[in-house]
C-alpha cells in the first residue's frame, strides 16, 4: 500500500464503513458499553459481526475458554438488550491461547471470520476491525492471510501513552507478540493508548444513575452492571471507572476532532522486557490518539444509549 492510501485512512471517515469487533467482553464493564453504543450508530457503522477476544483474569474466571464462552453469552445479553438479537449469529470465539510468536497463526472461527469478512472489500473501502482485547485473533488473521493488510484497518485500544511511564496494559500484556504482528505489517494501523489518553474518560455512580437509571433497558443494565464491578474492585466510596473501550468505535465518528485528536507517528514496538516502547521506531506510520474530548463523547453515548 502506498503510502498517501495508508495516510488516506486515518483520516475518519465521511460515509458508512463495515466494522467487527474483536471484544473480551466479559472481562470488565466497558466493553458491554462498546458494543452498545457501536449498534447505536447503525447510521454510520454497519456492524458485520463480533469476534471473541481471548483474556484471562483470574478474579473472573478458571481459564481462557471460560472467558471466551462468557464473553460470548455478554455479547448476546448486550444485543437482547439493545432490541438487535439478529445479530446474535454473527459472534465467532477467537483462540484459546496467545500466539507463541510472530509467525505463527493460531486458527480459530473468529479469525477466519475476519480473513472472510474482508474478502468484498479493498484499500480504498476497507473493513475496519476494532479491537479491544488482545490482538490475537487479528493478528492471526493476518498471518493466516498476508494479502489481508490491502482490505482492512485495525484500529486497537492498548497500550499506554509514549509519554507514561510505563507501557504495562492489560489488552497488550496478554499478548504482546500479536500487538508486534499488527504494527510490523503494512496494515494501517490507529493506536488508541490507555494510561495518559482514554484514562480521562471517567465517570461516576452518581453520573450513571442520573443520565441511564430508568431509561430503557441497556441503560439500566449498564447503569446496575457498572456499579457491580466497581464493588468489586474499589473499596472507596468515591469511586470512578474509566469506560475505556468506548473510544475504540468512537475513532469512526470522530469527524471535526470532536471526540479525539490524533496524529501521525511513525511506529513503535510493544518491547518484550521492561514494559517500554522500543526506542527505534520503525519506518511505517500509524495514527496515534494523543488527547480526548471527554464531555463530548460521554454526551453522545448517554444521548444514544436512552434512545
Amino acid at each position: 500500500m502506498l503510502e498517501s492510501e495508508m495516510l488516506n485512512l486515518y483520516k475518519c471517515p465521511d460515509h458508512p464503513v463495515d466494522v467487527i469487533l474483536d471484544t473480551d467482553t466479559y472481562n470488565e464493564m466497558d466493553d458491554q458499553f462498546a458494543i452498545a453504543y457501536l449498534v447505536k450508530s447503525a447510521a454510520k457503522l454497519n456492524v458485520k459481526g463480533f469476534t471473541v477476544a481471548p483474556f484471562f483474569n483470574e478474579m473472573i474466571i478458571k481459564d481462557i475458554p471460560e472467558g471466551l464462552q462468557k464473553s460470548r453469552d455478554e455479547i448476546v445479553k448486550v444485543l437482547n438488550l439493545t432490541d438487535q438479537k439478529g445479530l446474535a449469529d454473527r459472534i465467532y470465539i477467537g483462540s484459546e491461547q496467545y500466539i507463541k510468536d510472530e509467525n505463527t497463526p493460531i486458527e480459530s472461527d473468529a479469525a477466519r471470520f475476519i480473513v472472510n469478512a474482508s474478502k468484498v472489500h479493498t484499500k480504498s473501502n476497507p473493513l475496519y476491525v476494532v479491537g479491544i482485547g488482545a490482538a490475537t485473533n487479528i493478528a492471526s488473521a493476518i498471518l493466516l492471510d498476508p494479502m489481508i493488510i490491502n482490505r482492512i484497518c485495525v484500529i486497537w485500544l492498548g497500550g499506554n501513552s509514549r509519554a507514561w511511564c510505563t507501557n504495562s496494559e492489560f489488552n497488550l500484556n496478554q499478548d504482546i507478540a500479536a500487538v508486534r504482528v499488527i504494527m510490523k505489517s503494512e496494515v494501517p494501523f490507529i493506536q488508541i493508548p490507555a494510561m495518559g489518553v482514554i484514562s480521562e474518560f471517567i465517570t461516576t455512580r452518581y453520573e450513571l444513575e442520573h443520565w441511564l437509571k430508568g431509561k430503557n433497558a441497556i441503560s439500566d443494565y449498564l447503569c446496575e452492571n457498572s456499579i457491580r464491578v466497581a464493588k468489586l474492585h474499589n473499596k472507596h466510596k468515591a469511586w470512578s471507572r474509566v469506560i475505556w473501550d468506548v473510544l475504540a468505535p468512537a475513532w469512526l465518528l470522530n469527524d471535526n476532532n470532536r471526540f479525539m485528536y490524533d496524529r501521525i507517528e511513525k511506529r513503535r514496538l510493544p518491547a518484550y522486557e521492561g514494559w517500554q516502547y522500543e526506542k527505534k521506531a520503525l519506518p511505517l506510520k500509524m495514527c496515534y490518539v494523543h488527547a480526548i474530548n471527554r464531555d463530548a463523547l460521554m454526551d453522545d453515548l448517554f444521548e444514544k444509549l436512552t434512545k
